[in-house]
């Protein structure tokens, strides 16, 4: 099967919508969000799929496998049984550099095209890839869909679109000409070409490996790059089911599809680290700890490093003419995914005082009591709350729920809840600790990222020191993003100065239906790159711009 240019040619339209949409920052998205969307068999059909791939070899016909491996177990419980192929880079690396030059000659638009196609057909696809991401990241079922489908796709998409706008800003070819008074002028014609800087390294996470994964992907790939795909080990299958779409996509297309390859590890065998530091790996995508983010800017320094951390997230309580709306909105985000999100609120800073709000003063006691109060009540009913939470990823979260409750006093225990569908599960409900702001030994544990469904309520003497210790706190440990409430034109503008000076992403006054931890493709950044939480924003220029070379030559006229 060919891939012919008219069908490439039908997605030049998309990405000239993306291309203003990016220009507008108004709401866009070409993938549907509800599941219903996809066909009446859809949510059959890609349960079917998913099934059919477990206990099966997930054939790649890569070069250079030489065994395989696997050891995925669902966070709802069910082995996976999936092996994948293990590769030696001795032998895979020298097949994807040599895929370089026809996909260089390409130029820019057709690789964008081709990368649309990738991204049409996964989206085609999408309850099946629903499936794939629940089942290795813990995401209850819409969730998954949602974000690790059409959001995941519509940042794929978006990465394309700066991909394209960056390399088209030079033309393809000038004609110069140079006066030379009464002599004839000197003429070059010049020739520009986008270059790759080599293959790409995309170290995938656990959490969410689609949305944190597609933006390297195909930025690196639109921009002539191949890339190595090293998925985590816990969630191989979604980024697994992405290559053998790119690479049925380069085929057709007739590209080498080994422009993308997959990097399976054995279990305990550390490949990324490896693989970052070797000679021909030019870039590097990377969602996770702060150690190894920190480890791959200091020592893979043949690569251009890009790394989303860890960070403390923070939102100041000042006032709020809202309170409902505010507690309810802020219960939300503290329950969705279980806290598993890289953008969840941990430190809720709270004036010992108590603030003003439409429903009289409240005092810091009430302010947490409440609080609790609407997070027990979204998650009360048993139904409601494994669709909000989800299961938790890994041991590694269950153990730092349980530890945070003997670091203060607890205003909301966690419980567990009970999956009718997969009672191997492990689901619980958000634990909220009072701390106090003004004690040595609090601040240890408030600034420090607490990954999962704990959330700090710390009790400052002001707001001012709120504003001060939200300021300490972007700037030492980084932060994705930040949260406010108030009612006070000068309060807010402190903030807002506060997060331009440190480069933290602002939310204010969210009571409604868009939350601190969500974040829309081709109109909102994730991230900064300007603090120590990632180096890096999702998605603007300077995220594709140094993944390639503008290469000259010119010639005598």
């Amino acid at each position: 099967m060919t891939l012919t240019e008219t069908r490439l040619s039908g997605h030049r339209a998309t990405l000239d919508q993306a291309l203003d949409a990016i220009r507008t920052r108004a709401y866009w998205s070409p993938h549907p969000e509800h599941p219903k969307a996809y066909g009446e068999s859809a949510p059959a059909d890609g349960l079917a799929a998913f099934q059919a791939l477990q206990g099966t070899r997930f054939e790649l016909g890569q070069p250079g496998t030489d065994g395989w491996t696997g050891a995925e177990v669902s966070p709802y419980g069910p082995e996976l049984r999936i092996e994948y192929p293990h590769v030696d880079p001795d032998v895979l690396l020298p097949a994807m550099s040599a895929a370089v030059p026809a996909w260089r000659a390409a130029g820019p638009e057709q690789r964008a095209l081709v990368c649309l196609e990738v991204l049409a057909r996964i989206s085609a696809r999408t309850h099946e890839f629903a499936q794939a991401v629940m089942h290795t990241s813990g995401q209850a079922f819409m969730m998954a869909f949602q974000a690790g489908g059409p959001h995941a796709q519509d940042r794929g998409m978006e990465a394309v679109a700066y991909a394209y706008q960056e390399q088209t800003r030079t033309p393809a070819s000038a004609d110069w000409s140079k006066p030379q008074g009464k002599r004839d002028p000197l003429e070059l014609r010049k020739t520009f070409t986008s270059a790759g800087r080599g293959i790409a390294l995309l170290i995938g996470c656990n959490t969410f490996p689609t949305w944190n994964g597609y933006p390297g992907l195909f930025a690196s790939l639109a921009t002539g790059n191949p890339v190595l795909v090293k998925p985590h080990p816990r969630a191989v299958l979604p980024l697994a089911l992405t290559v053998r779409v790119a690479r049925e996509v380069l085929a057709e297309a007739g590209f080498d599809p080994n422009l993308v390859c997959l990097a399976v590890e054995r279990p305990g065998e550390g490949i990324a680290k490896t693989l970052a530091v070797r000679p021909e790996i030019k870039i590097i995508d990377y969602t996770g700890s702060t150690a190894f983010g920190d480890w791959l800017e200091a020592n893979a320094r043949q690569a251009q490093v890009y790394t989303e951390k860890a960070g403390v997230n923070t939102v100041v309580i000042d006032s709020t003419d809202d309170y409902k709306g505010m507690l309810s909105n802020l219960a939300f985000s503290l329950s969705l995914y279980s806290g598993q999100m890289c953008t969840t609120p941990q430190n809720l800073l709270i004036p010992r005082g108590g603030i003003a709000t439409d429903a009289g003063p409240k005092s810091y006691d009430e302010v947490v009591a409440d609080l609790a109060s609407a997070v027990g009540g979204l998650l009360g009913d048993d139904a409601r709350a494994n669709a909000l939470l989800g299961a938790l990823v890994n041991p590694e979260v269950k153990g730092r729920l349980e530890g945070a409750a003997g670091l203060g006093e607890v205003a909301l225990a966690s419980r567990e809840v009970a999956h009718p569908d997969f009672p191997d599960a492990v689901v619980r409900t958000p634990v909220i600790v009072k701390l106090d702001g003004a004690k040595p030994d609090d601040e240890a544990a408030y600034l420090s990222e607490c990954f999962g469904p704990v959330s700090f309520a710390v009790a400052v003497d002001s707001t001012a020191d709120a504003v001060e210790l939200l300021r300490r706190t972007v700037r030492d440990k980084g932060a994705m993003t930040v949260g406010a409430y108030t009612t006070s034109e000068e309060t807010e503008q402190a903030i807002e100065e506060v997060c331009l000076a440190e480069s933290a992403q602002l939310s204010l006054n969210l009571t409604g239906g868009v939350y601190v931890n969500q974040t829309a493709a081709f109109s909102d950044f994730h991230g900064s790159g300007g603090n120590p939480s990632a180096n890096a924003a999702l998605c603007d220029g300077a995220f594709v711009s140094n993944r390639f070379r503008v290469v000259e030559v010119r010639r005598q006229a």
